[in-house]
């Protein structure tokens, strides 16, 4: 009888989770989580098992480490499989046995394991064409393994003897091509017959191919043609190995089916050109030329490390439309991105048109937000009956789509929407039991999903779907709960770094650098550099992240330094500042209610602080001291240019004190007291409407809630009107908005040029639901400590917050009810948390397992002292039932400046009711009078 361990290692893997099948580094970490009953367990040492050539060798590691453990045997080689497995013993004296062997493979590492030129097609495709190539393999009988790796100038599909090689899509993805471009590697083994066939590809422009900028100033950032680079690696049962590489002997033509593919206009195929030229030998390629060799830098090959780029699920038609024009619109009931997946038959030369939008407009495909995309898809069906085509070398952000051309009645169960995007793992989550904060999380997930399509964007839809540093910058704490974006972001970063690198040390508004021209350094934006790996540090805990990027992390700085003139404030030049603050107009995002230089100065500040704490986490002393001492002065002269001695700032407005508080620039306890309270002022003198750009955004909340203004907080989130984060909600909205108002409470698109409803920039609140609202957040490094500190308050009563560390899961659960708060925590082993109930600062530390607590918490009282024309404009709009009655009289009395009140922060502590009626007219006081005596009397009646 076999007697089961109580502890058991249940994952283990090695390098980051959602990489691809082949390690892109010889020598990965590993890291393994714990499963046990055991309360309080955490882990004296570990053995790990390597076997390499059949050999295999133990090494011990000795304490609680589990996450990123260096390799311990000699790195991997090109095309080498190892095993690994793990057991651990408890510092209890419990054991386990040994985990489940993981299989780790490497194809090419690099460079010097590419043998494949770069071809295309001695024929010019034209600017939106696709080029195919394909070579004929006689196949041993005798081949034991078959890798294929590939990449190329524009995205491809790889096809071996007709069938599709993997299940990603665009490859290669997009990354600094000029400096890095990542090739993909797969086992066909199973692909591959005896015999003669066919290794093929089709290659669309993808992004090497297409135009970027603005305004009609348009080029291509990559130059050359369309291009192939493949190597096939036969492993017979002797040991001998054969290569097929492409070179000149493969034959290419720029012929076939796909006849247009670009990412901002979409695809046309003609299904009457299909053939099997890609699947059987005997079947020419039309119009098939020898391919050309490309002249390329080898040096710039890399195997892939971040997650490829799927397929994930399906969305059915919600509702058939027909547009007041007569057009038939398909709604998906969620904005997505990806393509269409269409069924039909028709006659041949049938063409089905397919248009794509966020939005209606008038019952219309709302397409101006597009700008110059056209985002549309044609299909052209061959007449053989039922016929089945999606796109592959595109993408489109959208709900609705636009079916012209359909042949007979148009069937919805015949068009599905293919979701498509980076494939990380799912981590974390969060409900609330207020269905429009869980439908705002909802949305800030989907706005996640489109958005990381090879790499973080700014907009999936319009003619952009750039990498602008800004948007992930603060977004990244967001990112980094909800999905396992280490890998997916490390290697962005690498492209940041290359980037950074060609513009001596300033960091690109977009990386890759697509934009054109000279980029002067821009507060938020360049700070990409030093603040996205610091949080991937703070949520995943592996230090190496600080190694490989402190260089541009130092570089970012030292350019702050050049541009600063060894001052210490930043002021001047070029600055997008508060960006998308409600007050700015819709030609002017960036004007803002915040000064650009004190969001420039305290950003400087930050990355300053930032990179001094990198230094001395990776023992740079001297920069540690170095940086630190700037880090101050730059604190310094941010107080004595912006703070007066009052906690007022020069520019009174919410992202200002949000920055100042919230960076730890003002750090004397009596003058943050004040600038929070006068932040609460501001938010409740605008009738607790946001006042925040993206700057702003992420940390308005953590201000308030730090400064003891947890109602405000609240309020402020929980706020329908425009603007506000649930005004959208109130919309329809199914993702986060790129401006708070991108559609009009008329229901039409925001008048600017720039308008997208798929922005994940304003989710960047989720970080604070998670971490305060949830009460999760991390205590240490990669969650080794996990910090419980839920604060409840607004109309929330319950939330339960979840996360998939590295150690397991952490589940964070409560409910306020008749003046109880109790709360439910699930710890992983391997790891403590540090618990703090609401209303009190004790900390209780816990081991692994489950806790709970139950602790008094009286509810706020739901009304105050009744509310006269002598009450103060703050205490109305306080008061909900105050503030809608006071608003219902002034427009009976056709007094429309109330309507401006919140704009105009006319809900002041310092003004009375009766003060802001002097213009009215004579009818207005007392029938306010009445209505507030009226809510008093109803109130004492109970």
């Amino acid at each position: 009888m076999t007697v089961s361990s109580p502890v058991v290692v249940d994952r283990l893997r090695a390098a980051e989770r959602g990489r691809p099948q082949h390690l892109a580094d010889p020598a990965p970490e590993l890291s393994w989580s714990v499963r046990t009953d055991l309360p309080g367990w955490t882990q004296r040492s570990a053995e790990i098992e390597v076997t390499l050539d059949g050999d295999p060798s133990t090494h011990r590691v000795e304490g609680p480490a589990s996450q990123h453990v260096p390799w311990p045997a000699r790195p991997l080689r090109a095309y080498e499989t190892a095993s690994v497995r793990v057991r651990v013993a408890g510092t209890d004296g419990s054991e386990s046995g040994w985990s489940d062997a993981v299989e780790l493979v490497t194809g090419p590492l690099g460079p010097a394991d590419w043998e494949a030129s770069l071809v295309t097609a001695a024929a010019d495709p034209g600017e939106r064409g696709t080029i195919r190539l394909r070579t004929v393999v006689d196949v041993p009988g005798d081949v034991v393994r078959a890798t294929l790796s590939a990449t190329s100038h524009g995205v491809h599909e790889l096809v071996v003897d007709g069938t599709v090689v993997g299940d990603e899509v665009l490859n290669p993805g997009w990354t600094a091509y000029d400096r890095r471009l990542a090739f993909q590697t797969y086992d066909v083994t199973a692909l591959l017959r005896p015999g003669r066939l066919v290794l093929g590809a089709t290659v669309a422009p993808g992004w090497f191919g297409e135009l970027y900028g603005f305004q009609g100033h348009t080029s291509r950032r990559y130059t050359g043609p369309l291009a192939l680079s493949a190597q096939l690696r036969l492993e017979r049962a002797d040991g001998s190995v054969t290569s097929v590489v492409t070179d000149g002997s493969w034959e290419a033509t720029t012929t076939g089916p796909t006849l247009e593919a670009t990412i901002y206009h979409g695809e046309t195929y003609d299904s009457r050109l299909a053939d099997d030229a890609l699947m059987d030998p005997a079947v020419p390629l039309p119009d098939a030329a020898p391919a050309v060799v490309v002249d390329a830098d080898v040096e710039r090959l890399v195997p892939q490390s971040s997650p490829p780029v799927r397929r994930h699920e399906s969305l059915p038609v919600r509702e058939v439309l027909t547009s007041p024009s007569g057009a038939t619109l398909l709604d998906f009931g969620q904005n997505l991105v990806g393509w269409l997946r269409v069924r039909a038959s028709g006659p041949a030369g049938t063409t089905i048109t397919l248009r794509h939008a966020e939005v209606l407009e008038d019952g219309e495909l709302g397409v101006r937000p597009l700008r110059v995309a056209e985002a549309t898809d044609r299909w052209t069906l061959a007449g053989t009956g039922d016929e089945t085509w999606s796109p592959r070398f595109t993408f489109h952000g959208f709900r609705y789509a636009e079916v012209s051309g359909w042949p007979g009645a148009l069937d919805p169960t015949a068009i599905e929407a293919v979701v498509v995007h980076s494939d990380m793992e799912r981590t974390g989550d969060l409900s609330t039991g207020d269905e429009m904060l869980d439908q705002l999380h909802r949305n800030v997930v989907w706005g996640m999903r489109g958005n990381v399509l090879s790499l973080p964007t700014d907009c999936p839809q319009r003619d952009e779907r750039l990498g602008w540093t800004g948007d992930i910058q603060v977004f990244s704490p967001t990112a980094s709960y909800l999905y396992d974006a280490d890998g997916f972001l490390r290697s962005w970063l690498e492209d940041l770094a290359h980037e950074q690198a060609d513009a001596d040390g300033v960091v690109p508004f977009v990386v890759p650098a697509a934009l054109r021209g000279g980029m002067p350094p821009a507060a938020a934006w360049g700070d990409a550099a030093t603040v996205v790996p610091m949080t991937l540090w703070e949520r995943f805990g592996d230090v190496e992240v600080l190694r490989r990027q402190y260089p541009s992390m130092r570089a970012w700085v030292e350019a702050l330094r050049r541009t600063t003139q060894d001052g210490d404030l930043w002021t001047g030049g070029f600055q997008f500042g508060d960006w998308l603050d409600p007050a700015a107009p819709p030609d002017d995002a960036a004007r803002a209610r915040t000064d650009a230089d004190i969001v420039a100065s305290a950003y400087y500040h930050r990355s300053t602080r930032l990179l001094a704490d990198a230094a001395a986490l990776l023992g740079h002393d001297d920069d540690a001291e170095r940086y630190g001492a700037l880090a101050e002065r730059i604190a310094l002269a941010f107080r004595e240019t912006y703070v007066t001695p009052r906690g007022r700032m020069t520019s009174d407005a919410q992202t200002a004190y949000a920055l100042a508080l919230v960076f730890d620039i003002v750090e004397d306890e009596q003058v943050r007291a004040r600038m929070g309270d006068r932040l609460a002022d501001l938010v409740r003198a605008h009738g607790y409407h946001i006042g925040t750009g993206f700057v702003g955004t992420p940390i308005v909340l953590d201000a308030l809630t730090s400064t003891g203004h947890v109602d405000t907080a609240y309020r402020l989130l929980q706020q329908t009107e425009n603007p506000s984060w649930l005004y959208p909600v109130t919309m329809g909205a199914t993702t986060v908005w790129e401006r708070w108002d991108s559609m009009l409470p008329d229901g039409s698109i925001n008048p600017g040029e720039m308008t997208s409803f798929n922005h994940y920039a304003l989710g960047a609140v989720a970080d604070w639901m998670h971490r305060v609202l949830g009460g999760l957040a991390p205590g240490a490094p990669g969650y080794a400590v996990v910090e419980v500190a839920p604060v409840p308050g607004g109309r929330v009563r319950r939330a339960h917050a979840t996360l998939d560390t590295g150690y397991g899961r952490v589940d964070v659960r409560w409910t306020w009810h008749d003046g109880d708060f109790d709360l439910a925590v699930s710890v992983p082993p391997g790891t403590t948390a540090r618990v703090r109930l609401p209303g009190t600062d004790d900390v209780v530390e816990v081991g692994s397992g489950s806790h709970t607590w139950r602790t008094p918490l009286p509810e706020p009282s739901a009304t105050g002292e009744p509310v006269t024309l002598d009450s103060s404009m703050a205490a109305v709009v306080d008061d909900d039932e105050v503030r809608r009655a006071v608003l219902a009289v002034c427009e009976e009395v056709g007094y429309e400046n109330a309507r401006d009140w919140s704009d105009r922060g006319r809900w002041r502590t310092d003004t009375t009711l009766r003060q802001a009626l002097q213009m009215p007219g004579p009818d207005a006081a007392p029938r306010i009078a009445a209505a507030l005596e009226e809510i008093a009397s109803a109130r004492m009646r109970g």
